[in-house]
């Protein structure tokens, strides 16, 4: 069996490349993946492409992405 087991929200994103959409999961700002997205912060992924119910507030969820000029729409 694959061990899928990762240690950090940065190792959860490698994935992640510039140019992607992401569908984000939540109900306002509950449930968010807040780590996941300072990891994207972080790793300076830009042009995304964001699905999610909610664009975040200033300094908190998508609002972090938004702020840096990441997401493309």
């Amino acid at each position: 069996m694959i061990n899928k087991e990762v240690k950090s929200a940065l190792e959860a994103c490698q994935g992640i490349k510039s140019g992607m959409t992401l569908m984000l999961g939540g109900f306002g700002l509950c449930g968010i993946p807040e780590n996941c997205i300072s990891a994207l912060v972080e790793m300076k992924v830009n042009d995304l492409t964001c699905i999610s119910n909610n664009a975040g507030v200033d300094d908190f969820g998508l609002g972090l992405l938004l702020k840096q000029r990441q997401i493309k729409r």
